[in-house]
């Protein structure tokens, strides 16, 4: 649209050139440059507007960090762009950062890191995990986002379809699966995209550690 009427304000100033000079020309060639501008800028409004509005809804929004389970990986304050569209067209991978509507009361947003899949078996261990498949084969996870450990002994019992065992990085400072049970798929709403701030932590995928756990996949 903005080209067009750039030509059009060409097309008119050329016209003009080839007529006798009215004495109010220049009047009107500044009215049509301000209709011109005004109709611009509405036309640019309502464009941002019908691509903007959607994105927000529907593809990615904005969320602050309140609280230390994800320590230090996340801290209060930081502000993050959670992409809210991948997770429809495919699953989470282990190792992924999540955002997901607590369990217990759905108001809420939590942000913890994906542990374990429906048909697994999440076992704790003087703090190591050890993942028992679907298929019976074990592997146990290298943790080196978790900086604040906790020496314990758990074991959650094989995870129902559709449920998602998930942990803070800060081990002792967390509230998650191993207190008020798995995540249902419906109740995760999506994965950091973007860190904006602090600016010194500014990053893409913030927190990602799948390449970390590919073998545990």
């Amino acid at each position: 649209m903005h080209h067009i009427l750039m030509n059009d304000l060409k097309q008119e100033h050329n016209l003009e050139s080839n007529q006798p000079q009215k004495p109010d020309g220049g009047l009107q060639t500044k009215n049509l440059k301000e209709k011109g501008f005004w109709r611009e800028l509405i036309e640019f409004a309502i464009i941002a507007l019908v691509i903007i509005v959607p994105f927000r809804i529907y593809i990615a929004q904005p969320y602050v960090v309140n609280g230390a389970s994800m320590d230090p990986t996340f801290k209060t304050g930081d502000y993050l762009i959670v992409d809210e569209i991948s997770y429809r067209f495919h699953p989470p991978v282990r190792g992924s950062v999540i955002v997901f509507k607590y369990p217990k009361n759905t108001a809420l947003y939590f942000i913890k890191r994906l542990i374990g899949f429906p048909g697994e078996t999440v076992t704790i261990k003087e703090g190591i995990i050890t993942i028992t498949k679907k298929d019976g084969s074990m592997v146990t996870l290298h943790e080196p986002y978790v900086k604040l450990p906790k020496i314990e002994n758990f074991t959650s019992g094989i995870l129902p379809e559709g449920q998602y065992f998930v942990m803070g990085d800060n081990r002792m400072g967390s509230a998650d699966s191993r207190m008020w049970g798995s995540v249902p798929t419906d109740d995760i709403v999506g994965r950091p995209i973007i860190e904006l701030f602090p600016l010194s932590k500014f990053g893409i995928i913030p927190g990602d550690q799948t390449a970390e756990l590919s073998n545990a996949n």
